[in-house]
């Protein structure tokens, strides 16, 4: 079940490549930290995000689809004309 969860996942960023999106991540020790980027190519096991220049001291990061299962990150795909999408496992 985990392997489609991760899977399905992975389909849903694979329609969101090139998109703005804001990640809320857990930073440890009580921390959430928010980045804001745009969803730069996904691969089997991770997906890539460029961070916008000016706010961030990297400039690209990567997270599991694990990640978003255990909700230790949170992805918001933020559009202009719609609503955002919050991406996660819906069982």
């Amino acid at each position: 079940m985990a392997r489609n969860a991760l899977k399905s996942i992975k389909r849903s960023l694979d329609s969101h490549i090139g998109e703005r999106i804001v990640l809320r991540a857990n930073g440890g020790r009580r921390k959430t930290v928010e980045r804001s980027g745009v969803l730069e190519e996904t691969y089997p096991s991770v997906f890539i995000v460029r961070l916008d220049e000016d706010k961030h001291t990297f400039e690209r990061v990567s997270y599991s689809y694990a990640d978003i299962l255990t909700e230790t990150v949170e992805l918001t795909v933020c559009r202009r004309d719609e609503e955002n999408i919050r991406i996660a496992f819906e069982q």
